[in-house]
């Protein structure tokens, strides 16, 4: 939310796009609403439930003047991105998502855990247990690198500047959409 709020300084709606079977959506869209109060932006949760519901709910994030939404983590989404993709931006809305998979195919803005370092330490975990580590006496670990990514290009096609501290704290900055 701080990250929109960085791009667009003066957002005042933000829809979170969340899937309400989701269990760990619940304390995420709890923080995020703590932080909303916060950086006074008024916040709305809109559930999805099926890859049918994209368009009406983007359409309805619209009507109701939202400048910008964050889209949790949910294989509904990552399995149907091109789809979601093309109709935020058609709607020019800022978006920020999850995985920098949605920003390669269009998406402007991605924040999410680095995969190779967690498939780096995943490996690290391999190689304890096969040298006779039981797994119940590994700690368990939390992400610790963060990846931040923007498209250029799809800034621009939304009528967006993303700010210079943006790009420089921004890991990947990709200038071409690909298809």
């Amino acid at each position: 939310m701080e990250l929109v709020k960085d791009v667009l300084p003066k957002v005042s709606r933000i829809v979170i796009l969340n899937k309400p079977l989701n269990a760990s959506h619940a304390p995420q869209i709890q923080e995020s609403e703590a932080v909303a109060q916060m950086l006074r932006i008024r916040l709305q949760v809109l559930g999805i439930e099926s890859p049918d519901a994209f368009e009406s709910g983007v359409q309805a994030s619209r009507r109701e003047r939202v400048e910008a939404l964050i889209v949790l983590p949910d294989g509904l989404f990552t399995s149907h991105r091109r789809r979601l993709v093309d109709l935020i931006n058609g709607s020019n809305l800022a978006a920020v998502f999850y995985n920098k998979e949605f920003v390669v195919t269009g998406g402007l803005m991605s924040y999410g855990v680095s995969y190779p370092a967690l498939f780096r330490r995943a490996a690290y975990y391999v190689d304890k247990i096969l040298k006779g580590a039981k797994p119940t006496d590994l700690p368990v670990e939390q992400p610790t690198k963060f990846e931040l990514v923007v498209n250029l290009k799809t800034a621009k096609q939304i009528g967006l500047t993303i700010p210079p501290l943006v790009l420089m704290r921004a890991d990947k900055v990709i200038q071409v959409t690909r298809k």
